[in-house]
């Protein structure tokens, strides 16, 4: 891997060998969602840290477009995942993904939908369920708030 995890007195940090702009996104970006859902420190913050800064980066959407389809399944089962943290670094991720690859998530919402869907049972989660699923519809548009409407269809649109 190529980033080292700096400890700090208060806050940890990625150290990455060579900068995030530099590094593929196939297979980092794939490998750094499947660590979300590790239960063990240091592997949760980096799988996290790693996956946010990798998306920060200037070309972004142009490195994580064409690994979405591999992607998916890797977000869908922290989505899916049993534990609550796993659950919560998986919703972050799908956000974080939307904001960089906008409507290009679209195609894939469906197969992710269904594990929101289920957990928006839990009061816990409704509300950051309920945040996630307008941050998908600002950043996807109004063909995102049709797939949305058709897996969850007590959802209501931040347009309305």
């Amino acid at each position: 891997m190529s980033h080292i995890l700096v400890h700090g007195s208060v806050k940890h940090r990625l150290q990455w060998d060579s900068p995030p702009e530099h590094l593929s996104f196939d297979p980092l970006l794939i490998t750094l969602a499947e660590g979300l859902r590790e239960t063990k420190h240091p592997y949760t913050f980096v799988s996290k840290e790693g996956f946010r800064e990798l998306l920060l980066v200037r070309d972004a959407p142009e490195k994580a477009v064409p690994v979405l389809p591999r992607l998916i399944p890797v977000l869908k089962a922290a989505l899916s995942h049993s534990d609550d943290d796993v659950f919560e670094r998986g919703l972050n991720a799908l956000v974080q993904l939307s904001v960089v690859v906008g409507p290009s998530l679209n195609d894939h919402l469906k197969h992710l939908l269904t594990s929101l869907f289920k957990r928006l049972r839990d009061k816990k989660f409704k509300e950051p369920i309920t945040k996630a699923l307008q941050k998908l519809e600002q950043h996807g548009g109004s063909e995102c708030l049709i797939i949305i409407k058709a897996k969850i269809p007590t959802y209501c649109s931040i347009c309305c």
